[in-house]
């Protein structure tokens, strides 16, 4: 992804610190490297000094683990209005990508209320408000990763008195899934897309980028083709998955459950949504679920 803004950018400037390795292979590529603090957003200001595009995103995860729920919701939605503010105060900007997902809680009626999914839409409000900012901005939907497989609590494990790999989940196995399939290049294509052609994606509008469409029970079956492993998809209580897996269980299985419940409106609540065939990027060469499962390294989870 690096690589693809940075061929429609002048540069790319990340906000979390990398890796010094990875940070000399962006540097290798002309890519230019500047570190700031996605609390300080004078910082972020000084980051984004004479950039032309912006891709801003946020993680829920990280606070979530060390303070739980509540906090992790105000931690990620402060950290996103710094990005939105910083990114307004920046003169040469021509293009804001806010890295967000559906409002849920709009979507079921009040019904569901899915931390990682509040912060990003307290932040859409946010850039709303700021007509300026609102008018450079594409709101960005990244819809589920092949690599969430790697995740303990959608991993397939071993049950070894059926010799099967089973894969619990909140959700019905016909549950429709879109998928970005994997998230290293596939987003850079939607990134770069949507930079190239502002006249469609400008002023506030929504992309939803993936790649297929499937189901919960699909996407099982396409992992075993993909490592070999036999497998079966057992569908379990809300209750009992957050048994199993306290704390990660309730906040990702609530997101299975509303998903199951909303079925093909998961990904609906805004109006003219564009996906890749109105960037006309249906053709691109994307990989799938299948390749990037078998492109993943499993010695360590099976």
């Amino acid at each position: 992804m690096c690589k693809l803004l940075r061929t429609a950018a002048t540069k790319y400037e990340p906000l979390l610190e990398v890796l010094p390795r990875k940070a000399k292979e962006l540097a290798g590529r002309g890519v230019d490297i500047v570190q700031a603090d996605i609390n300080d957003e004078a910082s972020l200001l000084k980051a984004f000094e004479g950039s032309t595009a912006i891709f801003g995103m946020t993680d829920f995860f990280e606070p979530f683990v060390v303070h739980g729920y509540e906090k992790a919701i105000e931690i990620e939605a402060t950290q996103g209005k710094n990005l939105a503010r910083a990114a307004s105060k920046t003169l040469t900007l021509k293009h804001y990508i806010w890295s967000t997902l559906p409002n849920g809680e709009k979507l079921t009626n009040g019904k569901w209320r899915i931390p990682h999914f509040v912060a990003k839409n307290i932040v859409d409000d946010f850039i709303k408000q700021d007509k300026s900012l609102l008018a450079k901005t594409t709101f960005f939907w990244i819809t589920f990763y092949a690599n969430n497989f790697q995740y303990p609590i959608f991993t397939p494990n071993l049950l070894k008195t059926s010799g099967k790999y089973v894969q619990l989940s909140s959700a019905a196995a016909d549950l429709p899934i879109k998928t970005i399939g994997s998230p290293s290049g596939n987003i850079g294509i939607f990134a770069l897309a949507i930079l190239k052609q502002p006249h469609i994606t400008l002023p506030g509008r929504f992309v939803c980028a993936h790649v297929e469409d499937t189901t919960t029970e699909k996407l099982l079956q396409d992992w075993s083709a993909a490592t070999g492993k036999p497998s079966e998809y057992v569908e379990v209580s809300l209750d009992s998955f957050s048994k199993i897996w306290p704390g990660w269980g309730q906040e990702m299985g609530s997101m299975m459950k509303m998903w199951d419940e909303l079925r093909e409106r998961a990904w609906s609540g805004e109006e003219g949504i564009l996906v890749k065939e109105d960037l006309g990027i249906g053709d691109a060469h994307f990989v799938g679920v299948k390749q990037a499962v078998a492109e993943m390294d499993w010695k360590a989870l099976l």
